[in-house]
């Protein structure tokens, strides 16, 4: 039995499987899902678990050269912007914008979706796999 780290094993199965450049979605309860992209739904009840919550998580378990949001967080959910731009920021991970329509595209060449609990405007993040070298 795993003793740390995260322990969701269909999570970890991602984690472990991803090469440089893949990607995976944290998404709010409302992202639309693609036909054929893997879905792991985390939601428990409105909020539980937070989009912040799982984003930690991925940052301390995956390495992330880049982070896509959708443009609208900026005034849609401006305070949640902040602070993930500042937490993805400080870790040097490159932050990049586009329209929430080219999100919703992108996302069907994602490896999975990771579901949480957010109910919060624009709350998702592409997060690209980077390398340990």
């Amino acid at each position: 039995m795993k003793k740390n780290g995260i322990l969701n094993s269909e999570i970890s199965k991602i984690l472990a499987d991803m090469g440089h450049t893949d990607q995976l979605i944290i998404a709010d309860c409302g992202l639309p899902v693609p036909d054929g992209v893997k879905k792991i739904d985390l939601s428990i009840y409105e909020g539980i678990p937070s989009f912040e919550e799982l984003l930690n998580l991925m940052m301390n378990e995956m390495k992330i050269e880049k982070a896509i949001l959708a443009e609208e967080i900026k005034g849609k959910n401006s305070n949640l912007n902040k602070r993930t731009v500042d937490k993805l920021k400080s870790s040097d991970i490159e932050v990049v914008y586009i329209q929430h329509e080219e999100f919703k595209k992108k996302s069907q060449f994602s490896k999975t979706i990771i579901r949480t609990g957010e109910a919060t405007p624009y709350a998702n993040v592409i997060l690209q796999s980077g390398v340990l070298f």
